[in-house]
């Protein structure tokens, strides 16, 4: 057993096993019965249901048969095609279902030693930030002798009933399981990192220059092992698993199976009238219905493509329920799409690899407002800060970075009838480049993003963010709502990303000797202009430097200007107020830096917090003399050191 690895209710597969054989006889869960509580807490199936275990179903089963396959799966009468289209992504993907399915050959029915079959299996899922070990016996819901709920094409294959049973186990029920999303149940699967994208707000159905953004960005995420899933929404209940005109089912999620790019020969350009053809392949869970537009089974265009063709170009149907449509009709019939990205983090990869960091988090009500952690989102002004906060750095100029906010799985209660996500988002923020302490106001803070709200299990964003420290603030929608989160993100180099808890600077024996700080001040330097020429050419590669008491804050190196844009924020604790802060323009030099002028900064509450053009001067006092160039600064200062 992996140290990584929780088991679920405490159950241990190895211990279970060995006492089942030890006493000659099959395993029967207790957490998980094989009685109507399992099956569901308000509507019961249409007809009795008899638990039964495979030997009793066929002569021989197996848990594979010929292998693993996105092929193997049919529904049942369950509304969870979300769940069989996640299972026909993971199959596709060998190293993933390893992982779901663990030591597999152990788990296989084995006809020579049948003393050693204990009607017990485990499954692995990727639960709220760790791998879950779920165990369950083998007897399986059925009606005349038939599986009701999800089975293979094969009689004796039960890799997928015995997988779905598992996950009912987790969610309570195989009720829970009815409404659902493929992306949640790949993530569970994989830990991979969600994201859903709507087709009808974009620009996709009629920009081709979005349709083929989209494509390259679906043909690198296939191509690297993600898993992809897509359904039409239904408009409304009764349009649900109606069929459109096309043959596609509407509200039924499709697993994506091939994303292909072709380069066509010479004769097919001449038919096609083009030198490419972008291709989606994918998958009807009901291994029927499909697609009957251009490139549907029987269409005109498959009778242009000679058979060694369709090989070379990997234009194949495998199977009933598959089928391949242009990228263009894709955009124009779907209106969603699951991308599920499994991130790679590993050093030793030929792909693209991310710094990855996580942290579990919580909303939480308290009524007093500096420990309040439940404040909702940036429209409830008042309260948007009690939030818990995280602050991470972007070290390169620009860096992409992924964030995936995660609220706990929320189908254990469905029973009370709460089992409905609740809508969450998060704000990023441009931060002070030394903040530590928890933000209390708004004041010099950039919103650079914000993600959609949404009542899904999981957000998710992408982003290019400048160089600097950032603020990232998950937020519940409405204020003072309870639950627990996931935060990741995944940076090209790493973010330290970490929780502001602290509100101010703690008092300790040091501040007791040294002095505790008095006032908090905030300054933003915006910019400069009118510096001293440094080179032949008329320009400089000026920097400032912000010292207070004995911290001091560099900024990034502006190259080749006079004039320059710094947009750079610092806030300081300060003990001694008296002592002004000095903002020093520096010019960079490859052997020995030139400074270039200051300015003193007496940074009192009473002072303006208006933006200020101020005179730059030479050392020394306020009354130095001036020297050219002049900077552009905002001061915030505050006795009250939760103010800023």
């Amino acid at each position: 057993m992996s140290p990584s690895v929780r088991l679920f209710r405490e159950q241990k597969y190895q211990e279970l096993k060995g006492q089942c054989i030890e006493h000659g006889r099959l395993f029967e869960d207790p957490e998980f019965p094989a009685s109507d509580e399992s099956l569901f807490y308000t509507r019961a199936p249409p007809r009795k249901v008899e638990w039964k275990r495979p030997k009793e179903l066929c002569e021989d089963p197996r848990l594979f048969v010929n292998g693993i396959s996105s092929h193997d799966l049919h529904q049942g009468i369950l509304g969870n095609c979300w769940f069989v289209a996640a299972c026909s992504c993971l199959a596709l993907q060998e190293t993933l279902w390893q992982k779901v399915i663990p030591d597999f050959k152990e788990q296989e029915w084995d006809p020579k030693k049948t003393e050693k079959y204990a009607g017990i299996f485990r499954f692995r899922f990727w639960c709220f930030g760790e791998w879950t070990e779920v165990v369950v016996d083998d007897l399986l819901p059925t009606v005349d002798g038939n599986l009701i709920y999800c089975h293979s094409n094969v009689k004796s294959e039960f890799w997928s009933a015995l997988l779905e049973k598992a996950y009912a186990k987790l969610a309570g029920s195989y009720e829970a399981l009815d409404g659902g999303s493929a992306a949640d149940a790949i993530v569970d699967f994989t830990g991979a990192v969600a994201e859903s994208v709507d087709l009808t707000k974009g620009e996709y159905k009629e920009t081709i220059s979005e349709q083929m953004k989209l494509f390259e960005d679906l043909l690198k995420v296939h191509r690297r092992g993600g898993l992809i899933s897509c359904y039409i929404t239904a408009s409304s209940d009764s349009a649900n698993e109606m069929e459109t005109a096309m043959g596609l089912v509407i509200g039924h999620a499709y697993s994506v199976t091939a994303v292909r790019k072709l380069r066509l020969g010479e004769r097919l350009i001449l038919s096609f009238k083009a030198e490419k053809l972008f291709m989606i392949r994918l998958r009807n869970p009901w291994g029927k219905r499909e697609w009957n537009g251009a490139w549907s089974d029987s269409s005109e265009e498959w009778k242009k493509v000679s058979s060694s063709e369709r090989k070379r170009l990997g234009l194949t149907v495998e199977n009933d329920g598959e089928f391949w449509m242009t990228f263009e009709d894709w955009c124009k019939n779907f209106t969603d799409v699951d991308i599920c990205r499994v991130v790679n983090t590993s050093y030793f990869s030929i792909h693209k690899t991310w710094e990855k960091k996580m942290m579990q988090g919580a909303w939480t009500k308290n009524s007093e407002p500096l420990l309040n952690r439940s404040g909702g989102c940036f429209d409830n002004r008042e309260t948007f800060l009690q939030n818990p906060q995280y602050i991470f750095d972007v070290k390169k100029t620009e860096d992409k970075v992924l964030v995936s906010l995660q609220q706990e799985d929320r189908r254990r209660y469905k029973k009370e009838g709460k089992g409905e996500s609740i809508p969450i988002g998060f704000e990023i923020l441009k931060v002070e480049d030394n903040r530590s302490y928890r933000l209390h106001k708004l004041t010099v803070q950039e919103r650079v993003a914000t993600s959609m709200y949404i009542n899904t299990r999981t957000v998710f964003l992408k982003r290019v963010l400048k160089q600097g420290r950032y603020a990232l603030i998950p937020t519940t929608y409405h204020p003072g709502i309870i639950t627990k989160f996931i935060l990741r993100l995944f940076t090209d180099v790493p973010s330290k990303l970490r929780e502001l808890k602290a509100d101010k600077p703690q008092m300790t024996c040091w501040s007791l000797l040294c002095g505790y700080p008095r006032r908090v001040t905030q300054i933003k330097i915006q910019s400069a202009e009118g510096l001293q020429k440094q080179d032949r050419a008329g320009g400089a590669d000026p920097y400032v430097l912000i010292k207070c008491e004995n911290q001091q804050v560099r900024s990034a190196i502006q190259q080749d200007t006079t004039n320059a844009i710094f947009d750079t924020q610092v806030i300081f604790y300060r003990r001694n107020i008296d002592s002004p802060i000095t903002v020093q323009v520096w010019n960079s030099n490859v052997l020995c830096d030139q400074f270039l002028g200051q300015a003193l900064l007496a940074a009192s509450p009473s002072d303006p917090s208006e933006e200020q053009t101020l005179q730059l001067r030479g050392r020394g006092s306020r009354e130095a003399a001036a020297v050219p160039g002049r900077i552009t600064v905002k001061v915030f200062s505050s006795d009250d050191l939760v103010a800023l």
